[in-house]
C-alpha cells in the first residue's frame, strides 16, 4: 500500500512550525503534501499560525485577531526553534506566511502537492474563517470539484463538528476530514458528533491521532471497512508508522517527512 506523507505545519522538526523555511524544507524532503492552520488577523489577512495568540511561537504577545499583518511581520516567528535558517529559505523577517504566500511556494514546487487546511475553533464555530479561506482559494482558481488550484490539491479539516458540517455544504466529502482525538467525558457529546460525521459519510477522510488509533482500533476498522481514508497525526517514530501500516492508514501527518519517507523506503 502506498502511504502519502503530509508535513505537519511544514517540516516542523527541522524549522519552526508554519514558517517559510519549514514549508520549503518539506518540499525538499519529498513530502506528498503539507498541513497548515489558519487564523484571521485584525485587518482580515489569513496567516499560518496554530495558536490564537502569538506568545508560544514568536517573541511577541497577544491575540492574532487583535493584530494587523504589518504588526505580525515585525515579530520573530523562527528563532524560538533554535535552527539557523539557510539564506535560500529567506531571512528571519520572511518567515511568517499568509495563505496566498503558501500557495505561491507550493506552485513553485513544479509537481503535484497536497495542502490540508485545518480550521481550529474553541467552543463556538464562526464561519468567517472558512468563508475567507474558500474565497481566497477561489481567487487562485480553486473549485470544489476537483478541489485543485493549479498543482495543489486542497483538503479541509477540523475537530469541530459544526465546522465540518458547514464545510460539507461547500466542499467535496472526499476532501473533507473529521479530526478525532481522545477526549474526557465532558466532551463525549461532541465526540459522538464526530463519530456520526464519519459513520454517515459527511466526511470521507478520518483524522485520528496516533493515540486514538492505538486506543480505538474498532472505530478505525469500521471506517476502513466503510471506505473511509485514514489520515493519522502526528506520526514521528518507527513504532507509530508501524501501527499505522497495520491499521490500513493511507496518509500520515508528520513533523519529520524525510525520516518517515526513509522508513517507508526501507520496508520495500
Amino acid at each position: 500500500m502506498t502511504v502519502q506523507i503530509f508535513a505537519h505545519r511544514g517540516s516542523s522538526g527541522a524549522y519552526a512550525e508554519h514558517t517559510r523555511a519549514a514549508y520549503l524544507q518539506a518540499l525538499a524532503d519529498g513530502a506528498d503534501g503539507v498541513e497548515c492552520d489558519l487564523h484571521l488577523t485584525g485587518d482580515g489577512h489569513l496567516v499560518l499560525l496554530h495558536d490564537e495568540t502569538v506568545d508560544r511561537t514568536s517573541n511577541g504577545s497577544g491575540p492574532v485577531a487583535e493584530m494587523t499583518l504589518a504588526q505580525l511581520r515585525m515579530l520573530d516567528f523562527s528563532s524560538w526553534h533554535g535552527a539557523a535558517i539557510p539564506p535560500e529559505f529567506g531571512s528571519q523577517t520572511d518567515q511568517l506566511l499568509t495563505l496566498p504566500e503558501l500557495l505561491e511556494i507550493l506552485a513553485d514546487a513544479q509537481r503535484n502537492i497536497g495542502l490540508a487546511i485545518e480550521f481550529k475553533y474553541a467552543a463556538n464555530f464562526d464561519p468567517a474563517l472558512v468563508d475567507a479561506a474558500l474565497e481566497t482559494l477561489r481567487g487562485h482558481g480553486w473549485t470544489p470539484e476537483p478541489s485543485t488550484a493549479g498543482n495543489v490539491e486542497l483538503s479541509f479539516m477540523s475537530f469541530h463538528p459544526a465546522a465540518v458540517k458547514y464545510l460539507a455544504q461547500r466542499v467535496s466529502p472526499a476532501q473533507l476530514c473529521q479530526l478525532l482525538e481522545i477526549v474526557g467525558s465532558e466532551e463525549s457529546a461532541e465526540q459522538g458528533q464526530r463519530h456520526q460525521m464519519m459513520d454517515d459519510g459527511v466526511a470521507h477522510l478520518a483524522g485520528p491521532g496516533v493515540e486514538y488509533l492505538r486506543e480505538h482500533p474498532g472505530d478505525v476498522a469500521r471506517w476502513v471497512s466503510a471506505g473511509r481514508v485514514l489520515r493519522v497525526w502526528t506520526v514521528n517514530t518507527a513504532a507509530e508508522l508501524q501501527l499505522c501500516l497495520g491499521a490500513g492508514v493511507a496518509q500520515v501527518t508528520t513533523n519529520v517527512p524525510r525520516e518517515i519517507r526513509e522508513m517507508l523506503a526501507a520496508r520495500l
